[in-house]
């Protein structure tokens, strides 16, 4: 359980919500983020709570051999509150030409071919990557790979194609390879500056509509001077699941590694009306004349699924004038000037 106080506000914002005006003046809505997010479809790899956010790969060529290349890839996450959970990211691309791996060091290649004719490589890295607006110091994956077969100079060197990123599940897609300023950086005995031979970069962009069509998790309301209810509305997140969800009181619960992640993401929800993997419940508790306060509780239905490091982002028009907030780290995500000052996203 969660609370937060607020000050009373002449502000007024109006959103599209089913049966959730609890009380005078305001209506919410609440998103729930832990791999995923809960928003309106967007037609692009585009979150308008993080406009600026990606993941970017980059690929330093850090030494030529007889016939390629020794790099450096370095992928670092510059969301501000998504990160990337177990089972851990998955990175994929297609070679230029015929080139081959050798070796490589802190990942483990997916792909079983390794010979010329193999164009796809698949890379992944059992782990979490934080979000750089929550932990910058844990937001970045690196790895060490030589690559065969290929060009020995920065002339003749061809830049990989159709990178794709899983982190874990589908949401995100990759532009292609851009040649950049080469890096700089420090030697392992941090006297001297030195820098990559050649440079290039990948920028991966989320998308909630990308991930899923459906919703990640649901909202319910409560009052304190209201013994109603409202529930989540049935099949709030689609209904594909019902045929391959959990009764509470079923035997399956405990069944041996029914909590093992998928790569794909795909959860294993309960049985419920809702078919949600987290519903979200919002209880004004109470409501005097200078502030009001609310409680949030979430619950996880998801049996595939341990969210150690969750994240709740809300869009309400009182959060610009939160005055407490308990149980949990709270911040501003960024201002939406353009869009109205009484929205202001927070991450919890």
């Amino acid at each position: 359980m969660e609370e937060m106080r607020f000050n009373q506000s002449n502000q007024t914002c109006y959103y599209g919500c089913r049966k959730c005006c609890l009380f005078p003046g305001m209506k919410s809505i609440c998103i729930l983020v832990v791999v995923f997010l809960l928003m309106l479809p967007n037609a692009g790899a585009y979150d308008p709570l993080d406009p600026t956010g990606n993941i970017t790969i980059k690929w330093d060529i850090v030494s030529w051999t007889a016939d390629g290349h020794v790099a450096a890839v370095t992928i670092s996450n510059f969301q501000m509150y998504r990160s990337i959970m177990n089972p851990g990211w998955t990175l994929g691309w297609q070679w230029a030409k015929k080139e081959v791996i050798w070796s490589m060091v802190g990942v483990k290649l997916l792909s079983k071919e390794t010979v010329p004719s193999s164009k796809e490589m698949y890379l992944t890295v059992a782990g979490v990557m934080s979000a750089w607006g929550q932990d910058p110091t844990g937001s970045v994956s690196a790895f060490q790979v030589s690559v065969g077969l290929a060009g020995t100079s920065n002339k003749t060197v061809k830049l990989p194609k159709n990178f794709n990123l899983l982190g874990p599940g589908l949401g995100y897609t990759c532009g292609p390879a851009k040649v950049v300023p080469s890096t700089v950086y420090l030697t392992p005995d941090r006297r001297r500056k030195t820098q990559a031979l050649m440079t290039w970069n990948v920028t991966c962009t989320y998308s909630q509509y990308l991930a899923s069509r459906n919703p990640s998790c649901c909202v319910s309301f409560s009052s304190f001077y209201n013994e109603t209810i409202t529930p989540c509305p049935t099949c709030a997140c689609g209904c594909q699941n019902k045929n391959n969800c959990v009764m509470s009181d079923s035997k399956q619960a405990h069944r041996k590694g029914i909590n093992t992640p998928r790569k794909d993401n795909a959860p294993l929800p309960q049985c419920t009306h809702h078919m949600c993997p987290i519903r979200v419940h919002w209880h004004v508790k109470l409501n005097y004349k200078d502030y009001w306060r609310v409680k949030i509780a979430i619950t996880n239905f998801n049996y595939r699924m341990n969210y150690t490091q969750w994240t709740l982002v809300a869009q309400h028009p009182n959060l610009n004038s939160v005055t407490q907030v308990f149980s949990f780290d709270y911040k501003p995500l960024v201002p939406y000037e353009s869009i109205s000052e009484c929205l202001k996203p927070i991450s919890i």
